[in-house]
């Protein structure tokens, strides 16, 4: 599942109506509530500020609102557009300036799920999983024969030690460890051993590994 890492801002403008998507990472329905409302206030002006939220690693709390426009044609389709694109812990405000010309009802719903996909596109959303972050220790001439099998595989290498062993930790997929720690030992003759091996939830950005 997915999680917005940085929000994002975006704008359309449709038959003159201006629709300004704001969308921010949340850990609780408390903080969705604390941004609505400031992004209300920031808005104070506007005709409309619809919000849609998704809370929970299960997206178990689901709430959206119309604030004023005709039912079924803001909130439940911004909702929509973050449940298709399977993020979590996220809530989304958009903002609408009425520019004198009815959408209509479709008109609607397709501006303001636009602006809620442009929202997502201005913002950093990255792939949360669940991994091994693992250290291999070896001697100096098994480390050529690990760092090729990291790469192989994609692995990044989080940090390395040097001393008069090696010590090398990396991140792997949960379901890609057990078989990692066997290539390695087969690499290495059995040399390899496995000091260090802990559960964590990981994403990659822009070749960065964020831990959680």
């Amino acid at each position: 599942m997915k999680i917005v890492y940085q929000g994002g801002e975006a704008e359309i403008v449709e038959k003159k109506s201006r629709f300004i998507a704001t969308v921010r990472p949340v850990k609780s329905e408390e903080e969705a509530l604390d941004f609505i409302a400031a992004t209300k206030k920031k808005y104070w002006d506007a005709r409309h500020n619809c919000f849609a939220y998704v809370v929970g690693e299960r997206q178990e709390l689901q709430r959206c609102s119309d604030d004023g426009e005709p039912q079924g044609t803001a909130g439940r389709p911004m909702l929509e557009v973050l449940l298709g694109a399977d993020v979590y812990n996220v809530v989304v405000v958009v903002t609408r300036y009425f520019g004198g010309v009815l959408l209509g009802t479709g008109g609607l719903v397709r501006a303001y799920s636009r602006s809620v996909q442009e929202g997502l596109k201005s913002s950093a959303v990255i792939e949360r999983q669940e991994g091994v972050r693992l250290a291999i220790k070896t001697d100096y001439t098994g480390i050529g024969k690990i760092q090729y099998l990291l790469g192989q595989r994609g692995l990044p290498i989080l940090d390395s030690e040097y001393t008069d062993t090696v010590l090398i930790r990396t991140v792997v997929p949960k379901e890609q460890a057990e078989a990692l720690r066997d290539d390695v030992t087969e690499a290495t003759a059995g040399k390899a051993q496995f000091p260090e091996e802990e559960a964590v939830s990981y994403a990659m950005m822009e070749g960065e590994v964020i831990l959680f």
